[in-house]
């Protein structure tokens, strides 16, 4: 039993791996550095935590798994998911792992297979707005957009996140219109 135990152990930890490294939001956050300089390790610590929390929590809920994977994009890559996918990456892993805990070892090494196969081709493209000369200059107009794309190999819709707005100015404070303050960091 205890062979079987460690064995459904490894196997749920590929299950995460797998379903971790198909979800768009987590490999646009990676790909573009969202977590700083060590976003690859983050996402290689972010699929150790998740086995772990697996392990460590008996009957874990749907929502209890939402909203542990929603602080670790936000702690970890300052991301915040608007997307919904969440809510399908934390029933894949509930499944996944209660089937692992059954020893439907088949059924979870095909679901790995479906997964590993689901890799998403993550672009992002930064394109500098520009204003029109009959349209208001304003902080909107100065920043930088990003467009972020996620092209599947399958036929699923892949989701959209949402990167903040980056005024490009050399002031260190402005004072906008509605009252706030706003605080950029100087350029080197």
């Amino acid at each position: 039993m205890a062979a079987c135990s460690a064995g459904s152990r490894g196997l749920f930890g590929e299950a995460v791996r797998a379903v971790l490294g198909s979800w768009p939001v987590l490999q646009i956050a990676v790909e573009n550095g969202f977590g700083g300089a060590h976003s690859q390790e983050k996402a290689e610590w972010m699929v150790g935590a998740v086995h772990q929390y697996f392990q460590t929590n008996s009957d874990l809920e749907q929502y209890e798994v939402e909203e542990t994977l929603l602080g670790m994009m936000n702690d970890e890559f300052d991301t915040l998911v608007e997307d919904g996918s969440q809510s399908l990456i934390a029933q894949q892993l509930c499944v996944l792992y209660s089937q692992s805990q059954r020893g439907d070892t088949a059924v979870v090494r095909e679901k790995i297979d479906q997964l590993s196969q689901k890799k998403y081709n993550v672009k992002a493209n930064v394109q500098e707005a520009k204003a029109s000369d009959e349209e208001d200059e304003s902080s909107e107009d100065e920043a930088e957009d990003m467009d972020c794309e996620a092209t599947a190999s399958s036929s699923s819709s892949a989701p959209s996140v949402s990167v903040p707005e980056v005024p490009r100015n050399d002031q260190e404070e402005e004072e906008e219109v509605d009252g706030w303050t706003v605080v950029r960091r100087k350029k080197k």
